[in-house]
């Protein structure tokens, strides 16, 4: 594989924000949430951690003017709480 060809990385229901650097959340998770969209998933969640709540914030913003998100809300306390939205989608 050549230094210009892109990495595939496999896309699932779960996105961890915790390797992603706060600049560029909101990037990664309108490619994320286009990604998902096109994979038919209905129901990811995002996992954008407890802190002082930032990237949570940077997160909703997104989710609020993404057209085909229908709804989110935390997460059930077993799947991270508020350390994480559930998102659910519109089928594409």
């Amino acid at each position: 594989m050549s230094e210009e060809e892109p990495i595939a990385i496999p896309v699932t229901d779960i996105f961890d924000l915790h390797t992603i650097a706060p600049r560029d959340v909101a990037v990664a998770v309108e490619a994320y949430l286009e990604e998902a969209h096109r994979l038919g998933f209905t129901a990811p969640r995002i996992i954008h951690g407890r802190g002082i709540g930032v990237q949570r914030e940077i997160v909703r913003s997104t989710l609020r003017r993404t057209p085909y998100v229908l709804d989110f809300r935390d997460a059930p306390a077993e799947a991270g709480g508020w350390g994480a939205t559930i998102v659910t989608l519109a089928r594409p």
